[in-house]
């Protein structure tokens, strides 16, 4: 009967859905990976659609440009991370700072960093680039901020707290940069355990 969809009908496209979903996620996973090796130059819809294991086609069905699956693949990792961030303190606001301020900044040192590193490069010579990558940032942002304040208990209603929370993820970024180039791990733990000592006092 027209318009009527049998159990039959349902269990064949159910497969077909995750089919595509985790076309989608290797292709995304497989553009970080790509950016973060190669750099923009180096990741067209051509590499990265091997590395996933997928036709070209197919990344062009789930992504029609590569600016598109670009900015997909860093927010996708970005809110992997932020969903992982939060995993690790469940119960909200800690009462190690250290243990938080440390987690925020593992989110500036490993490849999603400099992945969006690459983006933000390629992003200043190309138009059209910019603005996705200029709102992405924004959302990214934005979250980070939102989960920085939850976990470290930070009252934002108090002059200088908020600065004080911003002032700590570009910190952390800095670091992140820093890490690029050489192994930056000893430095960066005496860093963190004197910004846990500053925000101790800042936020008490």
């Amino acid at each position: 009967m027209a318009g009527v969809t049998t159990i039959g009908d349902r269990a064949e496209r159910v497969p077909k859905q995750d089919r595509s979903r985790a076309t989608r996620q290797r292709l995304l996973e497989a553009a970080v990976a790509c950016l973060a090796e190669h750099g923009w130059a180096g990741s067209t819809v051509t590499v990265v659609a091997e590395r996933a294991g997928v036709s070209r086609g197919a990344a062009q069905h789930h992504f029609p440009t590569r600016e598109d699956l670009f900015t997909a693949a860093v927010e996708y990792v970005a809110e992997e991370r932020s969903t992982a961030l939060r995993a690790l303190f469940p119960q909200g606001a800690a009462e190690d700072r250290r243990a938080v301020i440390s987690a925020l900044v593992d989110l500036y040192t490993g490849p999603l960093f400099r992945a969006a590193l690459h983006l933000w490069v390629a992003a200043s010579n190309e138009e059209q680039l910019r603005r996705q990558v200029t709102e992405l940032e924004a959302r990214v942002g934005r979250e980070t901020h939102r989960i920085a304040v939850d976990l470290l208990g930070a009252d934002e209603s108090r002059p200088g707290v908020r600065e004080t929370v911003q002032g700590l993820l570009d910190m952390a970024r800095g670091l992140g940069l820093a890490n690029l180039l050489t192994d930056d791990a000893a430095r960066r733990d005496r860093v963190v355990t004197q910004w846990a000592v500053l925000l101790n006092e800042a936020l008490a």
